[in-house]
């Protein structure tokens, strides 16, 4: 898997926020939000570009699980500006930062096999921390429940 540091200006994600594990986020809170996002996104002004972003705040806290603990999913568009947000959405600033980056190849179900190598060994190997979110962007070549299904993961880094 190749993996690639890299800085990102900050930008503005506009979405729906969800509080949930991991696994009730995968038992269909996630494909509702992620259906709903996109039945509505002509409302969503100042959107870049038709691709997804999925980002995942965690809590600071060092007994965090991601597996079994309730943290913040944030589905949504990256936009321009935060005016005008619709209504059962937020809006959230997100600062530039230096992020690791790779691309999950295969079905979505097992992109927790990607996650666990990025945080199990890369960042161990390499000796950077990770910040408090991670996203993904599904774009064009999305398609979950395929082999030839690809998804861009950005792990953020301390500096």
């Amino acid at each position: 898997m190749e993996m690639k540091v890299i800085t990102l200006p900050a930008f503005r994600v506009v979405g729906y926020s969800i509080v949930a594990t991991v696994e009730e986020f995968e038992s269909g809170l996630g494909k509702r939000h992620y259906h709903k996002l996109v039945e509505r996104k002509d409302e969503i002004q100042h959107r870049k570009n038709d691709n997804v972003m999925l980002m995942q705040i965690y809590p600071m806290n060092e007994d965090f699980n991601a597996k079994v603990d309730k943290f913040t999913h944030l589905i949504g568009y990256e936009v321009t500006s935060l005016e005008n947000v619709p209504l059962e959405m937020i809006g959230h600033d997100v600062p530039d930062s230096q992020y690791v980056t790779c691309t999950h190849r295969g079905i979505e179900s097992e992109i927790g096999d990607t996650y666990d190598y990025i945080y199990g060994q890369w960042l161990g190997e390499t000796g950077h921390e990770p910040q408090d979110y991670d996203f993904e962007i599904w774009d064009e070549r999305y398609q979950p429940e395929s082999p030839g299904n690809e998804i861009d993961i950005y792990v953020a880094l301390q500096t």
